[in-house]
């Protein structure tokens, strides 16, 4: 080998050896700290952790909003009816009760029943005088139309209530149809009854009124049945016949 060459050699080996230092010097030179480091294991394990908080924070808002649901939903079954129906119901009873109670004649009440029916529509007296009798039976013919025109008012009463039952069954069927909640659908269903007893109520009047008329007239006609057997008897019982006396005429003369 030349010596040229081999001098070559040496110093390219030389500058090699000088040059590896070089770069090597940078990378010794960093901080360890300063080095980044990507763990993919506890990446996914904080990625899971984000999303299960995520989903229990979820799971909070909806469990709070179906807590504030039915606190709505308690307060709209709590509200109560803007409706009521009540003061005409009892302004309409109150009318019926009123006609009951101006009844003319034998009223609606038991005592003054059996008191009027010993005097007027018992057994006719025998010592009775006849304008007695005459008297009684007027009375009693009365009674019985007084019976009549009190069932025919009580009956025009009740129709006359007729239009503002309808009124009211309508106000309270839309009310009861647009309720918001229990206690309004559940108040309007009860007025709704009252309504109906109130009904009720006017149709036992009636029957009440109506049966008492007629009462009237078949007592009347068995106490006109027994005043005839006893006028009868009086016509036929021989009396003292004529008696003959003094008659005045032409002022004495």
């Amino acid at each position: 080998m030349k010596p040229r060459n081999i001098r070559s050699r040496a110093m390219i080996l030389a500058a090699t050896m000088l040059a590896a230092p070089i770069a090597l010097a940078p990378m010794l030179a960093t901080p360890a700290h300063a080095l980044i480091v990507f763990d993919p294991s506890n990446y996914a394990q904080n990625v899971l952790t984000a999303a299960r908080s995520l989903e229990q924070i979820t799971n909070q808002i909806t469990s709070l909003q179906n807590q504030a649901q039915m606190l709505i939903n308690q307060a709209r079954n709590l509200a109560s009816l803007p409706f009521s129906a009540l003061q005409q119901l009892q302004q309409n009873v109150q009318r019926t009760q009123q006609l009951l109670s101006q009844a003319q004649g034998i009223a609606f009440n038991v005592q003054q029943i059996d008191q009027m029916f010993q005097q007027k529509y018992g057994s006719a007296s025998m010592s009775a005088t006849d304008q007695q009798l005459i008297t009684d039976a007027r009375s009693r013919w009365q009674n019985t139309v007084g019976g009549l025109q009190d069932a025919m008012r009580v009956q025009a009463g009740v129709v006359s209530n007729i239009d503002t039952n309808r009124t009211q069954m309508s106000a309270l069927v839309s009310q009861s149809q647009s309720a918001t909640g229990a206690l309004q659908a559940t108040q309007a269903g009860n007025q709704l009854l009252a309504l109906l007893a109130q009904q009720l109520a006017d149709l036992t009047a009636v029957g009440a009124a109506n049966g008492r008329a007629q009462m009237l007239t078949e007592a009347e006609r068995t106490a006109a049945a027994e005043q005839g057997r006893e006028q009868r008897r009086r016509f036929l019982t021989p009396g003292s016949g004529y008696q003959p006396g003094n008659a005045q005429m032409f002022n004495g003369n």
